[in-house]
């Protein structure tokens, strides 16, 4: 439950609300517009780009399903169909846990690792063409923390 002070009451400014409303709508189009992108190029829906991404990075190019699901912002159920989705084309594998028999790791192949290779400049243009040419004259660094901020402020709190 949050706290209601007279500072959580003060109204949102016109810049403050606009911001808000802005954040929204990218937070709504950007994903779908870089997936299109990807997708008109004949490279990997971005879900599955960015699993691989993430098992790419990974020890040992695995990670538990719940982690993988937790780390690509998807439910587990939808991490396991986007898994399955893989591993019909051989680009990654499941594999039960060594240390947990109910839990099952997904594992990068080497076809995964290859199709990542080639998915990457469509991925990195789109992102470049539908996001980042928008903050050219921002402080990055400074953006990236508070979006940071932002965002494990929603788990800490």
């Amino acid at each position: 439950m949050s706290e209601t002070s007279p500072e959580t009451l003060r109204p949102l400014t016109r810049d403050e609300e606009a911001l808000v409303r802005a954040l929204g709508q990218v937070m709504h189009v950007l994903p779908r517009t870089i997936d299109a992108d990807m997708v008109g190029d004949r490279q990997l829906p971005l879900t599955e780009y960015t699993a691989l991404m993430n098992l790419s990075e990974a020890p040992a190019r695995r990670m538990r399903m719940n982690e993988l699901a937790l780390a690509c912002h998807l439910s587990l159920s939808g991490m396991t169909r986007t898994i399955i989705r893989l591993e019909t084309q051989g680009l990654v594998k499941r594999e039960r846990c060594e240390e947990d028999a109910r839990g099952w790791n997904a594992v990068l192949t080497d076809a995964g690792f290859t199709r990542l290779e080639e998915s990457w400049p469509s991925h990195l243009a789109a992102v470049r063409r539908r996001f980042l040419q928008h903050f050219e004259s921002f402080d990055l660094a400074q953006l990236a923390r508070a979006f940071r901020q932002a965002g494990t402020a929603q788990t800490t709190d």
